[in-house]
């Protein structure tokens, strides 16, 4: 009875921590041409050119970017996919919350920065999942 107990828990452990590392089935051919030099340019026309839609793209364990930039007083529309693994995001402080890939709208009304955040246990590196949404 305790070997059957123990076994069921050590299989409910693995499955927890595996919940979002599902392996890739893209080989990466269409993206290697970019590398990175594409995402320090995302971030920093996102800095200079606020837009109400935002796009969250999850990986394992990070968001595309670290810094997302909206205006205030305006409706915001986020949208979040899942490139790899299982992810969700909440933005507490706008009651946002998207488990999945989904879609949400809000409308801020005071510039600052807000922490967005993965809202589901994805594994070791879920800590890790946090972004800035900048209100301007």
């Amino acid at each position: 009875m305790k070997r059957s107990l123990l076994a069921t828990l050590l299989i409910s452990i693995i499955l927890l921590l595996a919940a979002c590392g599902g392996e890739d089935t893209d080989t990466g051919s269409d993206s290697t041409d970019n590398g990175s030099s594409d995402t320090e340019q995302s971030t920093e026309t996102a800095a200079a050119d606020p837009n109400n839609e935002v796009n969250l793209v999850a990986t394992n364990f990070e968001f595309e970017k670290d810094q997302y930039v909206v205006k205030s007083g305006e409706e915001v529309k986020v949208t979040l996919t899942n490139k790899e693994g299982n992810h969700g995001i909440s933005i507490d402080d706008f009651d946002v919350m998207i488990q999945g890939d989904g879609e949400a709208t809000f409308t801020p009304t005071e510039p600052g920065e807000y922490k967005i955040y993965c809202n589901i246990m994805c594994g070791e590196g879920h800590a890790d999942m946090v972004a800035t949404l900048i209100v301007q």
